[in-house]
């Protein structure tokens, strides 16, 4: 559930000096704070952004408010040329093109924001031009590097004893889990516990925008579903045993932290290391990437790019386009094998 958000005291448009008249722009009148908390609140409310996204835009807006006003700016008064240099500065503090297109991208939102609600008179990000971006190709693990990644998690989890037993499992059933069904991290990890019960084929997983779509499991992931669950729930019986019974969860992969769920961060480190113990490189595995392995491996096992770009949950097609490069040989194979004039040439 998306946390709630308070309004600053300073009101959106400084009142009209006069019954009819048009407010007057008092921008100066606006803390940088007060500006990004009206920005937050619109996309949230009318854009439905999600808390991760909402969280990057303030980041990115607090660094540039950091910036401004080192060099007496503000929000509300900085001109093309400062935000030309707050550019330049993300540069020369290396931050890969990306990451400048990304922040471009936050700045132009917030000034035509800005503009809209008549706080600023202009829009001083409008004419600004980013890095150029070539579009890389995603990571993506061999077939072969995802078995050897599978089946140290499941050797680890088989040989697990004690306390460590249930983190074994969870770890193993995250990845199984994931690579089954490509899901993104922060569904992964806020997986209900409905999820893992009984015998379902498809769950149902709620993505970005809130919009839910149906994911099927197949036997191996839904077998590691269910002895996580049971070792999950032995756990439990163990505890109450013990006299520490924990409260119940909604979750299926359950922590103490505020979502009450396992973090992406956590799971990203539990997966970097056991990478390091398969022989795999860390700097190369994320869940981020198995999500990549997922969808380029059907590709390539020859499925069809709008049914991979449902089971990931793209609304726009041209958002899972990316995969065809990685299966380049294949299409070549395809036509090669298959075109009737082929053998002529």
């Amino acid at each position: 559930m998306r946390r709630p958000r308070s309004r600053p005291s300073t009101p959106l448009q400084p009142p009209a000096a006069e019954q009819g008249e048009a407010a007057p722009l008092r921008p100066a009148s606006y803390s940088d704070a007060g500006l990004s908390e009206l920005f937050l609140d619109m996309i949230a409310a009318e854009q439905g952004a999600s808390d991760n996204t909402i969280d990057a835009y303030r980041r990115d807006l607090a660094d540039l408010s950091a910036y401004l006003a080192r060099r007496r700016h503000s929000i509300a008064s900085a001109d093309t040329e400062a935000l030309r240099g707050y550019l330049a500065d993300l540069d020369k503090r290396g931050f890969a093109t990306s990451s400048v297109a990304r922040r471009l991208s936050s700045l132009r939102h917030l000034f035509r924001f800005l503009l809209s609600e008549r706080i600023r008179a202009d829009d001083p990000a409008a004419i600004l031009s980013g890095p150029k971006r070539g579009r890389g190709l995603p990571k993506v693990l061999s077939i072969a590097d995802v078995d050897r990644l599978l089946d140290c998690a499941r050797q680890e989890a088989e040989a697990a004893e004690g306390p460590g037993r249930l983190r074994a499992m969870r770890l193993y059933c995250l990845l199984e889990v994931l690579y089954a069904t490509g899901l993104r991290v922060s569904e992964l990890v806020s997986l209900p516990l409905s999820a893992a019960r009984g015998d379902a084929r498809m769950i149902v997983v709620r993505g970005k925008g809130d919009k839910e779509r149906l994911v099927p499991l197949n036997g191996t992931s839904k077998q590691a579903m269910a002895s996580y669950l049971a070792a999950s729930d032995a756990a439990a019986k163990a505890s109450a045993k013990g006299g520490k019974q924990a409260p119940a969860s909604k979750w299926l992969f359950p922590s103490f932290g505020e979502s009450g769920h396992l973090t992406r961060q956590h799971f990203a480190r539990d997966l970097k290391d056991l990478a390091a113990r398969a022989g795999l490189s860390p700097r190369l595995v994320s869940p981020h990437v198995l999500r990549h392995a997922f969808a380029s491996h059907l590709l390539h096992n020859g499925a069809d790019l709008r049914i991979v770009q449902t089971l990931l949950g793209h609304s726009d097609i041209s958002t899972t386009q990316i995969y065809t490069h990685v299966v380049e040989d294949r299409l070549k194979s395809l036509v090669r094998d298959l075109h009737p004039l082929a053998e002529g040439h």
